[in-house]
């Protein structure tokens, strides 16, 4: 199957095969092993880093949920995330709030296409709070959580529990104060 996703995590699998998982347009979060990506002659030597959007070809697993990437094409490196680290931050929190709130390959294409807009925002304007807050409120409303006078952060916290650990030090780094 052919896909379009970016990279949201990788891990080592073996000492030359990587687990890297993809928010894919077609198919939510999915899961693949790039066999022998750690290898310096891989095919896939420095193709694989977070926030590339790709197009990707998956072989499907016979059984479970940990399918082989086969090829894949960098669309936008998006080279732009890594300028500074509050650029990271905010992309690695984005990153992570749509992993929270999606089930793995439940396809979700309004949350991929989030992302990506997010991820572009940020590649070419610099991270502030309102950018922030908006992925949030966007966020909330595609899943049908957000409640009016409530903010869209703690509605997504009371349905998907905890969220990531990033906002807090991206407050801090904003000079923003906590909701009370």
């Amino acid at each position: 199957m052919k896909a379009r996703g970016t990279l949201i995590r990788r891990s080592p699998l073996t000492e030359t095969s990587l687990i890297v998982h993809w928010c894919t347009h077609e198919n939510g979060i999915v899961k693949t092993v790039a066999k022998g990506a750690r290898r310096p002659k891989s095919t896939f030597a420095g193709k694989l880093d977070l926030f590339f959007l790709c197009e990707v070809e998956i072989h499907p697993a016979k059984s479970g949920d940990l399918h082989i990437l086969k090829d894949l094409t960098i669309e936008r490196a998006r080279l732009g995330l890594r300028k500074n680290y509050l650029q990271t931050l905010v992309a690695s929190y984005f990153v992570k709030l749509v992993d929270r709130v999606s089930e793995l390959e439940t396809p979700l294409p309004e949350i991929a296409d989030l992302l990506d807009r997010g991820l572009n925002y940020l590649e070419e304007n610099d991270a502030d709070w309102r950018a922030v807050l908006h992925f949030e409120k966007q966020l909330a409303a595609l899943l049908g959580v957000i409640e009016p006078g409530i903010d869209p952060i703690r509605c997504l916290d009371d349905i998907f529990g905890k969220m990531p650990k990033q906002r807090s030090e991206i407050q801090e780094m904003l000079n923003r104060p906590s909701p009370n």
